[in-house]
């Protein structure tokens, strides 16, 4: 059982076997951590969503691509409810945390990186989406070594770690 533990950072640039992108169901870039995602990776993340995933993903799925020119080895993309649209079953939410795990296991990435998925642009309510994240992170049996949820700014962080205590 993974034991998540947080960071404040810039996850394009974590030295893990895997980070996790909260993708669109479109899996072609967009904003927030996917279009900074798609950035630092290069073309190749873009080549590689469109060949692995022509037709995009479901709501709570998850599933791999190369990571480009990021640290990582590869991106384990899943896509987040949206909360702002109506997408408010949390069951999809703790989805995208259980099947990025288990897609992690399946390539062999011990060490991933998480964003708080569906708490950015998608509006989910931030204090439960790191709750779901916690929760769903400690209770998995996914073969991995370590978690990290990587903080974009300072409150973020503290919301995290508070979680974790």
């Amino acid at each position: 059982m993974p034991t998540p533990h947080a960071v404040r950072g810039d996850i394009t640039q974590a030295r893990v076997a895997a980070v996790v992108n909260a993708a669109n169901r479109a899996m072609r870039g967009g904003g927030g951590v996917d279009g900074a995602i798609h950035r630092a990776g290069g073309p190749a993340v873009l080549r590689d969503c469109v060949e692995r995933f022509p037709h995009g993903l479901a709501t709570g799925d998850a599933g791999w691509t190369t990571a480009g020119e990021m640290p990582a080895r590869w991106v384990i993309h899943t896509v987040g409810p949206n909360y702002s649209a109506g997408e408010r079953d949390r069951d999809l939410l703790a989805s995208c945390y259980r099947r990025s795990l288990e897609v992690a296991e399946e390539i062999g990435a011990r060490t991933l990186a998480f964003p708080l998925v569906s708490a950015g642009i998608y509006g989910w309510p931030k204090g439960d989406a790191v709750a779901c994240a916690v929760e769903t992170i400690s209770a998995s049996t996914a073969d991995v070594d370590e978690v990290t949820l990587v903080a974009f700014d300072d409150a973020t962080l503290a919301l995290v770690e508070q979680h974790l205590r």
